[in-house]
């Protein structure tokens, strides 16, 4: 079983402070700093440009790929890091979209989708000029909307918003009976829940790492390519190292093998050195582990706050099994109950147009920090401490 006390310690968090954020942006760890110090001194510092060749930079990407792909149920060697997620949708959309049988244009989703993700599709879809159609439907409708004439179903996983859970294998199996094509969103269940990738038949998955995989702010994204589509995917964004040879500077592209036509720009080295600290953290636990932890918060979370402040309606299902590692709630004035609760020293975060959100992480959160929490959430609620004029003005970033 995992000591979380131990990978606690192993985090830099502000004293004082209940961090229910780790959905949205993880906190350092605490190797971090001196990993990109050590990389910035001595590594760039001192090798400049030979730190390509000696201290392993461009074979970084495929390398934490692997790192990754244990914690997502992906097959070694499947999986490349690099850009951001948005980038990485489009990949993979683009990619699905030329598997998918001829003559199909619908690319299903939900509208518990990231909007970034939808926005990606839009746009690939207008530049394509091929009569292509994005359908969204409620995420409850997804299975009964699977049908002949779709080309790809693009789904997140956990809705961002809700935390809803949806089925990956069921949904999967159900798609490929269809001859659809699978592109799966993990940002909200990478490092929260038990991702089967492998298990599932996935054709395509992204996902990002700066939330509970705690890469740090902007830290790159990640792609996964089924074994069987690894050496027939199309890289849409044909970039220099998705190149067969890139040092051989030719003037036509020709994908690399598997996984590595998957990369496209210079990989983040910095980025990745941070990230790579994380992971040494995640190499203490196992994902099962970590998500029954989380479902025992989010259980206690949910009890305490319905018992304590009547005024929040529960958002999230209150099937553990069907929800990711984040609870939400409805409030009508939640964008300013959040900003009451961050000036207490409990953050979490705010989505429109009422949902109050937080996540659980049982990397470094545990019951005692639950119910600290709580007992602040309730002085908020009971008292209307939130109604305060500097709680009601927004900032950019909610």
């Amino acid at each position: 079983m995992t000591n979380f006390q131990a990978t606690k310690a192993m985090f830099d968090l502000p004293e004082g402070l209940i961090y229910l954020d780790g959905n949205s942006l993880g906190p350092l760890p605490s190797a971090a700093s001196a990993a990109m110090q050590d990389v910035m001194q001595n590594q760039w510092g001192e090798m400049l440009i030979t730190g390509w060749n000696k201290a392993g930079w461009m074979d970084q990407p495929t390398r934490v790929g692997d790192r990754i792909a244990r914690l997502i149920g992906a097959e070694p060697g499947h999986v490349v890091m690099g850009d951001t997620l948005s980038i990485k949708v489009y990949q993979a959309l683009a990619a699905a979209l030329d598997l998918a049988p001829e003559g199909r244009k619908v690319i299903l989703s939900d509208s518990g989708n990231f909007p970034s993700d939808l926005y990606m599709a839009d746009g690939l879809i207008k530049s394509l000029k091929q009569n292509h159609e994005l359908r969204i439907v409620a995420p409850e409708d997804v299975a009964e909307n699977i049908t002949e004439d779709v080309a790809v179903l693009m789904l997140t996983e956990v809705d961002y918003r809700t935390g809803r859970l949806h089925d990956m294998k069921a949904l999967t199996t159900l798609a490929h009976a269809k001859g659809v094509v699978t592109v799966w969103d993990l940002a909200h269940t990478a490092g929260a829940t038990d991702v089967r990738l492998s298990e599932c038949n996935a054709d395509f998955a992204v996902g990002c790492t700066y939330k509970y995989l705690n890469g740090g702010p902007g830290a790159p994204a990640f792609i996964y390519v089924a074994p069987r589509h690894a050496d027939t995917a199309r890289p849409a964004l044909s970039g220099w190292l998705g190149h067969d040879a890139p040092f051989a500077f030719d003037l036509d592209y020709r994908p690399g093998a598997g996984i590595e036509r998957m990369r496209v720009g210079t990989p983040p080295v910095l980025a990745l050195t941070a990230l790579e600290k994380a992971l040494d953290i995640w190499d203490l636990t196992t994902i099962s582990d970590v998500r029954q932890k989380s479902q025992d918060l989010t259980a206690l979370f949910i009890s305490e706050v319905e018992s304590r402040c009547p005024q929040l309606q529960l958002a999230t299902p209150r099937d553990p099994a069907k929800r990711g590692s984040q609870v939400s709630f409805h409030f009508e004035q939640g964008y300013a109950a959040m900003q009451a609760l961050i000036s207490r020293g409990v953050i979490g975060d705010f989505r429109a147009p009422d949902i109050m959100r937080f996540g659980f992480t049982p990397l470094y959160i545990d019951e005692t920090d639950v119910r600290a929490a709580v007992d602040i959430l309730e002085d908020v609620m009971t008292n209307a401490l939130w109604d305060r004029p500097e709680f009601k003005t927004r900032s950019k970033v909610t």
